[in-house]
């Protein structure tokens, strides 16, 4: 049995599933939260093996019920992968207030909701491993993403404070931040302005899932210890400060 247990939240398709299957293949416990498509989490779990919980990462409570449905069924989870997120794009003079509140909660909210679950578990195993997917919009800002940047640049400051209150239990927390990586999201941008993205990118190409999960997969690991309260900037030279 692995000593370790992650949740990865927003598990089953993009990122996060390149994440859930690096882990795996390193020998962890790994459970696939998802928020949305039923079909798509069965074909994940039929083809990884891995377990997929369908909870609302935006909603407190439920985020509460599932860490302890988990915990009961696996035991406690040591590793947090916060990667749940999703985009409404619009220039702010366009932006509806609800566009605005479903991003923060799911983007930003999301990361306190599921790292309050687990944080009790880690104190009590003396271990934890929490990684915040952010975003370089986060960083470098993005028109039409007001939203977006907001809830992407507060998992940062979000992931900074954790890993001060951690670190006398040995949790650490740090940030990841990709570029624009082929994913789903990805995909639902207009050909003409991915054509104009790829462009500001200076290895010229879009990132690979796997090249995210490798870079969560040194921060979770146990001789780790020593990164806490990090960004990872994995861009392709996009943003570089």
């Amino acid at each position: 049995m692995p000593r370790h247990r992650a949740i990865v939240t927003g598990g089953t398709r993009g990122i996060g599933r390149g994440i859930c299957e690096v882990l795996k293949s390193e020998g962890y416990e790994v459970i696939a939260g998802y928020g949305g498509n039923d079909e798509v989490a069965a074909n994940f779990s039929r083809e990884t093996q891995i377990p997929a919980r369908k909870w609302d990462v935006s909603d407190h409570q439920a985020c509460q019920d599932a860490v302890a449905e988990i915990t009961a069924e696996y035991g406690p989870a040591t590793i947090l992968i916060n990667n749940a997120g999703i985009t409404r794009d619009a220039p702010i003079k366009r932006l509806s207030y609800e566009d605005w509140m479903s991003v923060i909660q799911t983007n930003l909210t999301s990361v306190f909701n599921m790292s309050k679950a687990v944080w009790n578990g880690m104190v009590a195993e003396n271990f934890g491993r929490i990684v915040n997917i952010s975003s370089v919009n986060g960083q470098a800002g993005q028109y039409g993403q007001v939203n977006y940047c907001a809830a992407k640049a507060g998992v940062i400051g979000m992931t900074k404070a954790l890993a001060l209150e951690g670190a006398r239990h040995n949790i650490t927390a740090n940030t990841v931040a990709p570029g624009y990586v082929a994913t789903d999201m990805v995909a639902a941008v207009p050909e003409r302005v991915l054509e104009k993205i790829i462009t500001t990118v200076p290895v010229g190409r879009l990132g690979d899932p796997a090249e995210i999960a490798r870079a969560v997969h040194f921060l979770v690991r146990d001789d780790s210890n020593f990164v806490t309260g990090s960004t990872v900037s994995i861009n392709g030279g996009q943003h570089m400060y």
